[in-house]
């Protein structure tokens, strides 16, 4: 007897203990009875501990490793911590995890007799043993988790899907089934009014086209048989359905059974048309998931045998022997019952090999065929790289080499070398085509660089602008060379403050200054420094005179500037004029106040 529970729900792990439970009398009725009975089962078991999950997909990992019989490291931990060391046997519901907690954790673990009926009370009662979980949670828990664990189960592969192959083969036997039912139906109505064109034109297909081009046999005429070539593909056929038309011992008909006909055969058409559409799909999909079978004996034999097998992986599973009377299991089990010779061929029958080989050859080469096509299926199934169908070209002309030395005796390759040559032919193909994880880094890779791009392509404007303002700042040379404008700035400031000189002395001194060149105006600093003179009044004369000097020298600072300035040969010129010129007699400073006085004597004089 157990004496802990350990019960796994969707919402986390619960540890129960064993309180008054025994084997004996379990399978009573009165005892199972009680089990339903929460009053009753109260007494038995006692909640020791519960571990919520954390998350949905904490729970799917944990229910998928107590599906494999694996023990997960969060019911190790609640194990280890909860249970005590000395606690006698584990009671569990499955027999592979029992297994692994023994081996795991050194703990005995029974699964059967009375923990099985504990369980059933468990689950009965589980959302009245844990406070805060009620019966609705509980659904939607396991509601969840189950449609999260059987997603996981059935581990959908868009590049490797046979249930579509399954699907689209019986859909086009029936639908061969349905064109042959159909064409039936339409040569037996039709026939009341041309009874002839059956024999001329056999083809299902063709005679539904036919049949909608002629309408009624009374309207053909010369100009529809170049019409009826295009269809028939045959000119003395044409012109045979022309000219029987004219002689038919078939009846007249009515418009509107003409009308439904005509519908009838717009259906025909419209559904062989879909089916070399689903022929097509047919071979895309075998393919994707089944290459080398295909490259061997064809889509819709391939088709036919995964349909059969029911997966991809049950083909793959299945000795040679199986393979070869796939499909013929009725035969078999005659043969078996009745001590008969048993099938040589099932389903590979339809392949083209068995039907160019001779009647005695027949069976050796279905078994070799069986062989073959066992071999292709386990590489498409198992391999990881299906994109070629290196393998399956291979083999295919091994059987081709194996029909040759049936019919002339001439020795085929032997395998070993012929997959020698198969596996650098495919390692060749797999250094060539990317894998997905390449394909997956190439785009993350060009991804990235366009990202990088864009910031650069943004930046550079703004670079360019800093280039700019740096070799705007960097340029001092329009400063250097306005070195000559303080000494033309000289007679300037003299000429503003002497404005009773006569008008040939300030010609003279402006003289200089319409020498200068043209960085003058691009440079206007050191004239604005020279302060404005004022208008000065009498009384004040004589302050003026005393502080007009040392506004006048203050300017002239700027000389040792002029030294370190580069000659020019504008400057060497200007020097040159000074140096010949005579110095100005120093003279006092008048003002338009001394000038009014001067006149005044003199007119009273």
């Amino acid at each position: 007897m157990s004496a802990y529970i350990l019960y796994e729900h969707a919402a986390g792990y619960a540890l129960f203990k064993n309180i008054a439970m025994e084997d004996i009398g379990s399978q009573l009725d009165q005892v199972q009875a009680a089990v339903l009975d929460l009053a009753k089962f109260g007494k038995v078991v006692k909640l020791e501990s519960f571990l919520p999950f954390k998350s949905g997909a904490n729970a799917l990992e944990n229910i998928n490793s107590i599906s494999e019989g694996v023990v997960h490291d969060d019911l190790k931990n609640f194990l280890e911590t909860m249970l005590p060391k000395k606690a006698g046997k584990l009671g569990v519901t499955d027999s592979r995890i029992a297994g692994s907690i023994t081996e795991d954790l050194d703990i005995e673990c029974d699964f059967g007799g009375v923990t099985a009926e504990i369980m059933r009370g468990i689950r009965f009662h589980f959302a009245k043993f844990v406070e805060g979980l009620s019966a609705k949670n509980c659904e939607k828990a396991q509601l969840g988790l189950g449609h999260s664990y059987s997603r996981c189960k059935v581990k959908f592969n868009v590049h490797r899907v046979d249930n579509m192959i399954i699907q689209s083969i019986a859909l086009l036997d029936q639908i061969d089934k349905d064109i042959n039912t159909f064409s039936m139906r339409l040569r037996e109505w039709y026939s009341y009014h041309y009874p002839e064109l059956i024999k001329i034109v056999p083809d299902n297909v063709m005679y539904a086209k036919v049949v909608s081009l002629i309408k009624s046999r009374k309207e053909l005429s010369e100009e529809s048989v170049v019409k009826l070539e295009e269809i028939i593909m045959d000119s003395a056929k044409a012109r045979a359905v022309v000219e029987s038309a004219k002689i038919s011992m078939g009846m007249d008909i009515s418009p509107i059974d003409l009308i439904n006909i005509q519908s009838f055969t717009t259906r025909i058409i419209a559904l062989n048309e879909y089916r070399s559409k689903l022929s097509t799909y047919l071979g895309e999909k075998m393919n994707q998931c089944a290459p080398n079978l295909t490259a061997l004996i064809g889509n819709q034999v391939g088709a036919r045998l995964i349909a059969h097998a029911g997966s991809l992986t049950n083909l793959a599973k299945y000795p040679a022997s199986t393979v070869q009377i796939l499909g013929a299991e009725k035969a078999l089990f005659r043969a078996l019952k009745t001590r008969g010779n048993t099938p040589k061929y099932g389903l590979l029958f339809h392949s083209s090999y068995i039907g160019r080989a001779k009647a005695k050859n027949k069976g050796r080469i279905s078994r070799y065929l069986a062989n073959k096509c066992s071999i292709a299926s386990r590489i498409d199934c198992f391999s990881e790289n299906v994109s070629n169908n290196v393998f399956g070209v291979k083999l295919q002309e091994q059987v081709e080499e194996r029909l040759k030395f049936y019919e002339t005796g001439d020795l085929p390759r032997k395998n070993l070398d012929v997959m020698e040559e198969a596996m650098t032919e495919a390692m060749q193909v797999l250094e060539t085509t990317p894998t997905e994880s390449e394909k997956k880094r190439k785009i993350e890779e060009v991804s990235a660089e366009t990202t990088e791009e864009t910031p650069m392509e943004s930046e550079e404007p703004s670079k360019k602008k800093k280039k700019r303002k740096s070799k705007a700042a960097a340029e001092p040379a329009p400063v250097v060379e306005a070195a000559p404008v303080v000494e033309a700035a000289e007679p300037v400031v003299e000429a503003a403050e002497e404005p009773a000189k006569k008008k040939k002395k300030r010609k003279s001194a402006a003289a200089p200054v319409a020498e200068v060149p043209a960085p003058v105006a691009e440079v206007p600093a050191p004239v604005a420094e020279v302060p404005a003179p004022e208008p000065v009044s009498a009384k004040k004369k004589k302050k003026k005179k005393s502080i007009a000097p040392a506004e006048v020298d203050e300017p002239v600072v700027a000389e040792p500037v002029v030294e370190e300035a580069p000659k020019t040969p504008a400057t060497e010129k200007k020097k040159k004029k000074k140096a010949a010129t005579p110095a100005p007699e120093p003279v006092a400073a008048v003002t338009p106040a001394t000038e009014k006085r001067k006149k005044r004597k003199k007119s009273v004089a």
